[in-house]
């Protein structure tokens, strides 16, 4: 489920968001910087270009809340204990609604080079750093192979936890999309499709950072491995459903989509979804 393996959370003492997390949208340097959409769709973004504000340090015992409701959760099943246990990740876990969307910052960005790249497979246009989405070169293949080629072009390897868990979302994503569109071309996706891919990763993603914070606590504390699996599940569903939902909330009535716009959505819809789990706190 999600990740390969749990880790034992981020540690205190270091900054809540590490130096090689990127901002959450890339700056908009001119108008070819987000194809598809003109210059002005990418307004609201004005913000993140703003003098960054410090990065807090992670105090003492960062998840000692999360992991207490958690661990109950795993041995009782109380859906209470899930959801609380929840905030207090984000709440003081991830630092709160402001540092934990720049916490995050990788996933909307990801976010973003994932419709861009779609988009450009769907327009008939080579994508990824070393081109590895090429329609002309990619024709035929299975959907697997295709499915690597998009994780390899969004997401390359580069040896971080994070970006890991971001390969595993992707993936995740694609299959669940093939799921609910059998038929699908993943080199010709119409921007629902696309839409909905983006919808799917960003779900997993959360979901995956979690895992390898607090996933551990859960599977030391349930009764059984068949229990464990079942918690971490329910956990997950509650999870992709908050951010899912938040994520559509805000894209239903977007224009003019590209890659940076999308990154601007997801950003907002994060920090929605988190302000929906600290209020079970």
């Amino acid at each position: 489920m999600g990740t390969s393996s749990s880790s034992a959370g981020s540690p205190s003492g270091t900054p809540m968001v590490p130096p090689w997390v990127p901002d959450p949208v890339p700056p908009v340097d001119g108008p070819g910087d987000d194809e598809g959409a003109p210059p002005e769709s990418d307004a609201p973004d004005e913000a993140v270009q703003q003098p960054a504000q410090p990065v807090p340090i992670a105090p003492p015992a960062r998840f000692g809340g999360a992991r207490t409701r958690l661990g109950r959760f795993a041995r009782t099943g109380l859906a209470d204990d899930m959801r609380k246990g929840v905030g207090h990740y984000v709440h003081k876990g991830l630092g709160g609604s402001g540092t934990a969307v720049r916490r995050l910052g990788g996933t909307a960005r990801t976010a973003g080079t994932l419709f861009g790249a779609l988009s450009a497979a769907a327009a008939g246009q080579a994508s990824g750093p070393g081109n590895e989405l090429n329609p002309t070169v990619l024709a035929g293949r299975s959907a697997d192979e295709i499915m690597s080629a998009v994780v390899e072009a969004v997401r390359p390897v580069d040896g971080t936890q994070d970006g890991e868990a971001s390969r595993a979302a992707i993936g995740k994503a694609l299959s669940e999309l093939l799921t609910q569109f059998p038929d699908a071309d993943l080199l010709n996706l119409s921007e629902t499709q696309r839409v909905l891919a983006v919808e799917r990763f960003i779900a997993w993603d959360v979901f995956n950072r979690f895992e390898l914070d607090l996933g551990k606590t859960i599977q030391e504390k349930a009764p059984s491995v068949a229990s464990a699996l079942s918690r971490l599940k329910e956990v997950r569903d509650f999870i992709t459903q908050t951010v899912a939902a938040s994520f559509r909330k805000l894209s239903t009535d977007a224009t003019a989509l590209g890659s940076n716009k999308v990154a601007a959505i997801v950003r907002d819809a994060l920090g929605l979804a988190i302000g929906v789990f600290e209020g079970y706190l």
